[in-house]
């Protein structure tokens, strides 16, 4: 299948670049800890990895994938028809099972000590799930994460079951309330996971958002968290 998959990739940069030659091409399914696809040019070659995940999938998906990664490659814009067939595979039912469970195997999670200098996650999680789900949220792995990052507040890693919350809040100056909110947001997305609406991905649902405005010191979490 790779040189049929080198061959899908020849016939995709014709399509795109009718009067350009087409470059050596070294293309291959790559074991890769999610669904991911990488090209990059080095030194006149293309490299192309393809998630082992395809490796099997229809030859029209195989062809968005060309196409979706050779109009990255050369900025031109990407076939609309092409990135609804892309979207619709990877999200089908039977591909996210797979990509949970490759997650599960392959990835590499980094999972702390809930309890911080100033903060213990396992015990805000346990008093937000009482304040506000009744207690019924089961905890997950509780961490801070090992780098003091501020472009990612915190997140809800379900393969690993994990929650896990920029270090960077862990600090005297930061007030309960943010730490809070942050924590609570991830458990909504404990509770309300992705949902699929047609080929599009629903990270935050109506429901999700309605209980997110029930914390009751949103609107200053909010403001404090961009003023950090």
């Amino acid at each position: 299948m790779r040189d049929g998959l080198t061959e899908v990739f020849q016939q995709t940069h014709r399509e795109l670049r009718p009067r350009s030659a087409v470059p050596e091409l070294q293309v291959e399914f790559f074991g890769f800890a999610n669904i991911n696809n990488t090209i990059r040019l080095r030194e006149g070659k293309l490299l192309v990895r393809v998630s082992d995940l395809l490796e099997g999938a229809p030859e029209n998906v195989l062809r968005a994938v060309a196409h979706i990664l050779l109009a990255k490659m050369y900025r031109r814009p990407i076939d609309r028809e092409h990135a609804s067939r892309y979207r619709r595979y990877v999200s089908s039912q039977h591909m996210s099972r797979k990509a949970h469970l490759v997650r599960q195997i392959r990835g590499r999670k980094r999972i702390g000590p809930a309890r911080g200098r100033i903060y213990d996650l396992d015990a805000m999680f346990d008093k937000l799930n009482n304040l506000f789900f009744h207690g019924l949220l089961a905890r997950p792995q509780m961490s801070w994460s090992s780098e003091r990052a501020r472009n990612r507040l915190g997140h809800y890693d379900p393969a690993h079951n994990a929650i896990v919350i920029s270090r960077v809040f862990d600090h005297p100056r930061v007030p309960e309330y943010a730490v809070e909110y942050i924590v609570y947001h991830e458990m909504l997305h404990l509770k309300h996971p992705v949902r699929l609406r047609g080929s599009r991905r629903c990270v935050h649902s109506s429901e999700f958002q309605a209980e997110e405005r029930e914390f009751p010191q949103l609107e200053v979490a909010k403001k404090f968290l961009t003023l950090l």
